[in-house]
């Protein structure tokens, strides 16, 4: 079963950048969806997790609000890794 991994980021959240190195480094392949640069994703970003800040992971359907390894391999399928 593959993995649904969405980072949702800015160009200067220093976070952000710390997550998708977690996640490289861990072999998972996710998408990025940069808020700063599209802004309906932003809204739709906001709608769905009544959050602004990033970086915010959704995992498998799970919500992960800034960048939290425990929490993001908590919800990561292990059998593809």
């Amino acid at each position: 079963m593959e993995n649904d991994i969405t980072v949702y980021t800015t160009n200067t959240c220093p976070y952000c950048i710390h997550a998708k190195h977690f996640l490289n480094e861990q072999g998972l392949e996710y998408k990025e969806v940069n808020v700063q640069e599209d802004s309906a994703a932003a809204q739709r970003l906001v709608e769905e997790t009544g959050q602004m800040g990033v970086p915010q992971i959704k995992v498998n359907g799970n919500w992960i609000l800034g960048f939290d390894p425990q929490a993001i391999m908590t919800f990561v399928h292990q059998d593809v890794l």
